[in-house]
């Protein structure tokens, strides 16, 4: 929400500056996103009256204006917007003047001829983004003024970022009562007097939706002056809340848009057949937008429709066919209170996302709609003229939001809040803020405002009071409690302690929405079913993850378009999976590589990271169960990695995740630049590890014997130290692969391992023979099992 400061005081005025202003309604809940000047600084701008345009003798596309500033002599400029002409008035900036970004004019020569000034656009004093020639000033500029004074641009516009729950803020109507109740100020809400209908021509209102829109009003105002132009006042505060003026329609609905947060439409009544009938939309019914787009519509949206077809969707956006334009002479004004569960998240459904949906998602005052019609009536006709007939309301009672009525105990006050406040000051609070209040000794009855949806219970009531009173009023206290701390068994996987580990391999954590683009996540996990949302917050964030890869992949992405060639980076985090049991949220740890695994320097060999450079940061995070030896590597498959370089990590013979390259393909599909490594493990399956065990060390020496054995290029290192731990129980202190080679001298289909193996006892020291004989036991298992042959 975007206002002007000094519009706001024109409702209360507390004796506060602007910063002060901006730090009280952030303090209040309603945060401040930004400060800004309603223009930026420049001087020497004057209102000029064009006199004259000639064109320039040796310029075609100039003209030498004569402008009159209210002085003797009037002022040459050489000018070359093509909408300049006489009788105009115009914001002048004189020799000497200073524009936006520190742009002096001087007297200047264009063509041989002379130019003292320089008439200026709306862009050139930073008053748009773009503008299509001069700005025009209305008839009534005083000639002479300083343009910054007589359009009060010592003005701020304060933006505001709103939570969902303060929807009754989104105006200035609303903004204006905090402040009033903040500062125990005086609000000056405009008188809003009904206007009498000078003529019985109606538009006739069918409620066939009554629970999505409980209320409809409308008028007919006949003969408007479709030439008038909106007001510079009007503009200029239009300009300030962010809203670009268009024609005094729709200006007029969005001025009490902002003023009062009652979103409104107007119709080109000529264009209109037959009565207004508030129904929900046929399946597969069309709509052209005011936007220029091209709506085909659900069932379960409500629309505005005449006789003959669809002419608004209700509480987003008008239709392109019946918008009013330059030839309207009769408008049909609406005002209507739509359900905000019959509005919510159906604009972003059609990629649409407006005010008029911002406000009617969050609730707008049920009991604002006469308001705002009666003093849209009076904006319009003394700008346009026309003769306004009788509003007629359809409404549904019954279907109306009810008042409710809340139970507060001012015991509970103080327990929340730590402060014990006299009962006076809350009954205060309360009555400030527009609830009746019925005190008793025990229990108060609290009746919140129509327009604050957000009051559903006790704690919101104190929440209200607590930023009333004002937070920083509120002591700091110190929570008490038993000195027991609970404790983390010994045997259990720390998560904690595992995401440490991978901080110190060179990692970066993230974290990541749980809510993932469905297309990506039907690239990354396809076989698995998703949780899709009923109401996204956007289409790239509809669907529940069921693996932690689609963050961890668009993260990549992200840091790879900023020049990032390096990352390493971890998630743990709930999936949502839906299986034969119904919805599962399982705790899951995964992490992504791509680019170098070290940090460039002198010493190391530049190289990419490879599947076995994460395989060991995933072997370290296993030893943290105290157990490695439950857990081994086996070729596994997953249609978003590579078949060739899957891992499925298993515990106890049990898959608990995968690791993998992210398969090419796909990574081009994801602009994912080099070779990504991920993996993925379930949390549970590690939450009992093993403790350490007490063995005496041996006080005789160990030895070591290598072999070189050549096998069929099938079979893993896993299964040969299996087999070898298998054979020598007692002796065996640790294997060591040292070396992996194909090639010459090795036949085809088989490849050659070195092996080290670790030898000692614990009550002797190791003679020949017995060394002897425990190679030999190993080779003879080693050649039954799977062929191995020892080479030479």
């Amino acid at each position: 929400m975007r206002f002007s400061e000094a519009w706001l005081r024109e409702w209360v005025n507390p004796p506060v500056d602007t910063r002060q202003l901006a730090d009280q309604l952030s303090m209040a809940g309603l945060e401040v996103d930004a400060v800004e000047p309603a223009a930026p600084l420049f001087s020497g701008v004057r209102i000029g009256w064009v006199q004259s345009v000639a064109p320039h003798p040796d310029a075609e596309k100039l003209r030498i204006c004569r402008v009159d500033l209210g002085e003797d002599a009037l002022l040459q400029i050489i000018c070359g917007a093509a909408n300049v002409a006489d009788g105009m008035k115009v914001p002048v900036a004189t020799v000497g003047a200073v524009l936006p970004g520190d742009f002096k004019i001087k007297k200047a020569k264009l063509r041989g001829v002379e130019s003292f000034g320089m008439i200026c656009s709306a862009k050139e004093l930073g008053l748009a983004e773009s503008s299509e020639g001069i700005l025009a000033l209305p008839a009534d500029a005083p000639v002479g003024e300083d343009i910054r004074d007589w359009m009060a641009l010592e003005d701020h516009c304060i933006e505001v970022d709103l939570t969902p729950d303060r929807g009754d803020c989104l105006s200035l109507s609303g903004l204006a009562r905090e402040i009033a109740v903040i500062n125990r100020a005086a609000l000056a809400t405009p008188a809003i007097q009904p206007v009498a209908p000078v003529h019985e021509q109606s538009m006739p209102v069918q409620l066939q939706a009554p629970t999505a829109c409980p209320r409809y009003l409308c008028r007919v105002i006949r003969n408007i002056d479709p030439s008038a132009t909106t007001p510079w006042w009007m503009q200029e505060r239009l300009r300030r809340g962010g809203i670009r003026a268009i024609s005094p329609v729709v200006d007029v609905t969005n001025y009490v848009l902002l003023e009062f947060g009652q979103p409104m439409h107007g119709f080109d009544l000529a264009k209109l057949d037959g009565e207004i009938r508030v129904r929900m939309a046929e399946e597969g019914e069309c709509i052209a937008l005011l936007n220029g787009e091209e709506a085909t519509l659900r069932a379960d949206t409500l629309v505005i429709a005449d006789a003959g077809r669809v002419v608004a969707l209700a509480g987003i956006m008008g239709g392109s066919e019946t918008a009013v334009g330059p030839q309207t002479r009769d408008v049909l004004l609406e005002s209507a209170f739509f359900a905000p569960l019959a509005v919510s998240g159906k604009a972003r459904s059609y990629g649409l996302h407006t005010d008029s949906s911002h406000r009617f998602e969050r609730g707008v005052d049920p009991g604002l709609q006469s308001r705002a019609i009666e003093r849209a009536t009076r904006l319009l006709t003394a700008i346009v003229g026309g003769e306004p007939g009788p509003v007629v309301e359809a409404v549904s009672e019954a279907d109306l939001p009810q008042p409710r009525t809340l139970t507060l105990r001012p015991a509970r006050v103080a327990q929340v809040l730590g402060l014990a406040l006299p009962q006076e000051t809350i009954l205060d609070i309360l009555t400030r803020l527009g609830m009746h209040t019925e005190p008793a000794a025990e229990e108060w009855l609290v009746t919140p405002p129509s327009a604050r949806f957000d009051l559903v219970q006790e704690v919101d009531l104190i929440a209200d009071i607590g930023r009333i009173y004002g937070y920083d009023r509120i002591p700091v206290s110190h929570a008490s409690s038993a000195s027991v701390t609970g404790s983390t068994p010994e045997a259990d996987f720390d998560l904690d302690r595992a995401r440490l580990a991978l901080v110190d391999r060179g990692f970066h954590e993230v974290i990541t929405y749980s809510f993932v683009s469905p297309e990506i996540q039907a690239l990354v996990d396809p076989e698995q079913q998703v949780l899709r949302l009923a109401n996204p917050l956007s289409a790239e964030l509809s669907t529940m993850r069921t693996s932690l890869w689609p963050g961890l992949i668009q993260t990549a992405r992200y840091n790879q378009a900023r020049q990032q060639d390096r990352v390493r980076i971890f998630e743990s985090g709930l999936r949502f999976r839906i299986g034969a049991d119904g919805l599962s949220q399982t705790q899951g740890l995964a992490g992504l590589v791509v680019g170098s695994p070290d940090p460039e320097q002198w010493g190391l060999t530049s190289r990419a990271a490879d599947f076995f450079d994460l395989k060991a940061d995933v072997e370290a995070l296993l030893a943290l169960t105290g157990a490695p030896g439950r857990f081994s590597f086996v070729p596994g498959a997953h249609p978003a990695l590579h078949p060739g370089q899957t891992a499925s990590v298993e515990c106890d013979g049990r898959a608990i995740g995968l690791i993998g390259m992210l398969h090419p393909s796909l990574a081009a599909q994801l602009d994912i630049t080099g070779d990504a490594y991920l993996f993925e493990l379930d949390i549970a399956p590690l939450s009992v590890g093993a403790l350490p065990k007490h063995a005496s060390i041996s006080r005789f020496p160990s030895i070591r014997r290598d072999i070189a054995i050549s096998v069929d290029e099938a079979v893993t290192y896993a299964s040969i130290a299996d087999c070898i731990r298998a054979t020598e129980t007692e002796l065996l202190r640790d294997l060591v692969l040292f070396d992996l080679y194909t090639g010459k001298n090795i036949e085809s289909g088989r490849k050659s391992l070195a092996l080290g193996l670790i030898l000692q006892a614990s009550s002797q020291t190791l003679t020949d023979g017995v060394i002897e004989d425990t190679v030999r036991r190993i080779l003879a298992r080693l050649a039954s099992e799977f062929g191995a042959r020892l080479r030479d």
